[in-house]
């Protein structure tokens, strides 16, 4: 554990304590909502697509959840806007961790990955390719 990851705990802690971009959309083009039932996180996506139904244009997130999870929706809110919807279905866990900048055991990938799944899936849903309410990490 060097220098960077001391740094990088911190951005997690500020993303956790000062989440970017919490609360609701009031017209998101699609919503999802998703749980890691083994550590308890539940996360819901707003994301709003531009007029070309292809650009992200806007995310919120909400829920709770632990720190990594949190951390974990809050810069994927700020990465998604001005990605398209084609951008967001190719991301995978390493773009997360990446994200996250700390190894991340694997206990906890799922609470890192959870708000990922959850865009993505609703990504999915709202492109009529899957039919589900309510993504879970279990399936993983």
């Amino acid at each position: 554990m060097g220098l960077g990851s001391d740094m990088y705990r911190q951005q997690i802690l500020d993303h956790y304590k000062n989440p970017r971009n919490y609360g609701e959309l009031e017209d998101p083009t699609f919503s999802h909502v998703g749980e890691n039932p083994m550590c308890g996180d539940e996360i819901r996506m707003d994301i709003r697509l531009a007029d070309d139904g292809e650009t992200i244009e806007n995310v919120a997130f909400s829920g709770d959840g632990c720190a990594i999870s949190q951390a974990s929706a809050s810069m994927l809110s700020t990465k998604l806007a001005g990605k398209t919807v084609d951008e967001l279905l190719e991301m995978d866990r390493d773009d997360v961790i990446d994200m996250l900048g700390v190894d991340i055991s694997p206990m906890r990938v799922k609470c890192a990955v959870l708000a990922e799944k959850v865009a993505q899936d609703g990504a999915e849903i709202y492109r009529g390719e899957l039919d589900k309410e309510k993504t879970t990490t279990t399936e993983d």
